[in-house]
């Protein structure tokens, strides 16, 4: 799987939201979990020994996108080469929303922290 949004748990939820349908209940938190490949289309593939999630926080909206609003960070455990990321509703168990690659993969040691200082999600195109 490429990453990407969670078509039943993200995606088909707030489409209905928008026709009508169901509505969608916002998550109350997104919180973001650490991989070493490609999380898989259940978010739960190439997981980081780190097993704790930090919780991240966005702007409001502007220009059809959100970014990072805080900074999470993780204390490393292990020695490790984190790649990717994914987000979920829960600090625990909960439900898996999007994956994220990132820009550059950081090897990373045990004691070392590793901070997340920027994340956006944008819907595009936007009409002019």
């Amino acid at each position: 799987m490429a990453t990407g949004f969670h078509a039943v748990n993200l995606v088909n939820k707030i489409l209905d939201h928008l026709r009508g349908g169901t509505a969608w209940t916002q998550p109350g938190g997104i919180y973001i979990k650490l991989h070493t490949g490609d999380p898989g289309s259940a978010g739960t593939s190439n997981a980081s020994t780190v097993t704790t999630r930090a919780q991240a926080t966005f702007s409001a909206a502007s220009a059809g996108a959100i970014a990072l609003s805080n900074a999470p960070a993780f204390s490393m455990t292990a020695t490790e080469t984190i790649s990717h990321i994914s987000l979920w509703d829960a600090s625990t168990s909960g439900n898996f929303l999007w994956s994220v690659q990132l820009t550059s993969a950081k090897s990373v040691v045990n004691g070392d922290t590793l901070t997340q200082t920027t994340l956006g999600v944008n819907l595009a195109p936007l009409a002019a």
